[in-house]
């Protein structure tokens, strides 16, 4: 029980630390109890029971079955889907994407080099919501009518209605075949249809994250020692060769915590879809808390889905560091 003395630091840092958390609980108590008693006192409903009551809106952009006589619960269902359809796509690609222009800017190649500078200085230094309304714009105003729209051998078609293209089907059969879109009379039948918002703010955020991941990988791969390359060179590694078995697994560790960020923005700025009409989680909080008036819990079930998410993704992303970590004897 000795360590347990108040001359000890280990105990006086575990009772500040039950200090602080007692007050700020009781702080959040204080402020939650009066918000209710104002809300009360205004007339304002609360709780959380709303969840259950039917919704009486329909929402255009679905991976689940909905329609207006669903319960709210289901329609926020929908939202967060929608949110994570769009944050996994885009985390891929710019990840993907980031990693080559990341590659580019310290590449050997004058053009290239020059390239991919042009495009992280462009992207990067536009906002965001501008990015997203040009982008929404191009599609739904440049692009052609549904009835006449452009094509790609015969598989692709992009108008002012989406991008259809293949998808494989299980429908007919056990073995996956090939859905195809084919145009007839002014209408494209089969394949999968991409909308014109999630086409938006999926370019949109890959385009701009992008530009920060591959900041990311060039400050990454510059951190690795010019000696690790030239004792790769003198064993006549050719340059993709040093890049992929020599710079990268070594700026691993540096790359991984600034991307972790990146991942996290970019989940949290597709609440910008908002402003072009994507149904994401916040459209369909925004929704229901106009229908209903329970806006402290609408808010707060979206806070709460953002801050998990969140944590979701930097538990993963630290427990892949700590695997691609270098482990020192």
């Amino acid at each position: 029980m000795a360590s347990f003395r108040w001359n000890s630091k280990t105990t006086r840092a575990w009772i500040y630390q039950a200090l602080v958390l007692i007050v700020v609980v009781s702080l959040v108590a204080w402020l939650l109890s009066n918000t209710l008693a104002n809300m009360k006192a205004r007339g304002i409903q609360s709780g959380f029971g709303f969840l259950f009551e039917t919704a009486g809106f329909d929402i255009g952009e679905s991976l689940i079955p909905f329609d207006s006589n669903e319960a709210y619960w289901k329609a926020f269902l929908v939202g967060l889907l929608n949110t994570l359809r769009v944050s996994i796509t885009g985390i891929f690609l710019c990840t993907i994407f980031g990693v080559l222009i990341g590659v580019g800017r310290v590449s050997g190649n004058a053009l290239a080099r020059g390239l991919c500078y042009v495009y992280t200085e462009f992207f990067r230094n536009i906002p965001l919501l501008l990015q997203l309304l040009m982008w929404y714009i191009l599609l739904v105003e440049v692009m052609p009518d549904p009835q006449e729209p452009l094509h790609f051998n015969e598989w692709f078609f992009l108008s002012k209605g989406g991008l259809a293209f293949p998808i494989l089907s299980w429908e007919t059969s056990w073995i996956p075949l090939w859905d195809l879109p084919y145009f007839v009379e002014g209408e494209i039948l089969g394949g999968a249809t991409l909308t014109p918002e999630f086409l938006a703010i999926t370019t949109g955020l890959t385009l701009y994250t992008t530009a920060f991941v591959a900041e990311v990988v060039r400050g990454g791969i510059q951190s690795v020692s010019q000696g690790q390359v030239e004792a790769a060179q003198s064993l006549s590694l050719s340059p993709w060769q040093i890049t992929r078995w020599v710079v990268l697994p070594q700026a691993m560790r540096v790359i991984i915590p600034p991307m972790t960020n990146q991942y996290l923005n970019l989940t949290k700025n597709s609440s910008l879809a908002v402003a072009i009409g994507y149904p994401d989680l916040v459209n369909i909080s925004n929704t229901s808390l106009n229908q209903t008036g329970h806006a402290v819990e609408c808010i707060a079930i979206v806070m709460l889905v953002y801050l998990t998410l969140s944590l979701i993704t930097s538990v993963l992303m630290n427990a892949y560091n700590r695997r691609v970590a270098i482990k020192e004897r």
